[in-house]
């Protein structure tokens, strides 16, 4: 199971393909093959998830009960978009230009490692939206870790 993390700004080039830096594909599983799944994020982001991560995210999504509407919807909108990529021989990912055009992909993206997947952002709406910290972030940490066991 992968535990990925870090910030990193990369540039996109004209067609649309950016680097993976070398310290966050050291990160990555070799049960991934090089072989990612890059779907719409739940914010506007991309998430881009590591073969063998996609895997185990499938098996869970499987196990929903597709007769009840809300877990349709959710999988309808979860699955929207994916596409398969494989690195190139130069470590570079071709992001699909409809996926781009969705989290407003420009020049320069922040990824961001995020345990099983790493969000792609455009480098302005991740400013903006990190520029927006909680008030209390001691008493957020306390809601969201404090409860468990």
């Amino acid at each position: 199971m992968a535990s990925l993390i870090g910030e990193y700004t990369c540039a996109v080039d004209e067609k649309g393909r950016i680097i993976l830096p070398a310290p966050l594909k050291k990160q990555i599983s070799a049960e991934a093959e090089e072989k990612f799944m890059i779907n719409r994020g739940f914010e506007k982001y991309l998430a881009l998830y590591p073969r063998n991560e996609w895997n185990i995210m499938n098996e869970k999504i499987r196990k929903l009960n597709l007769f009840v509407e809300k877990n349709r919807l959710f999988v309808r909108y979860f699955y929207r978009g994916a596409t398969e990529l494989t690195l190139d021989k130069t470590n570079r990912l071709l992001l699909p230009k409809s996926l781009s055009g969705h989290a407003k992909i420009g020049k320069e993206v922040i990824l961001l490692g995020m345990i099983d997947h790493i969000e792609i952002w455009s480098k302005e709406a991740y400013e903006t939206s990190m520029a927006t910290e909680p008030e209390d972030f001691a008493t957020l940490a306390e809601e969201v870790m404090g409860k468990q066991e």
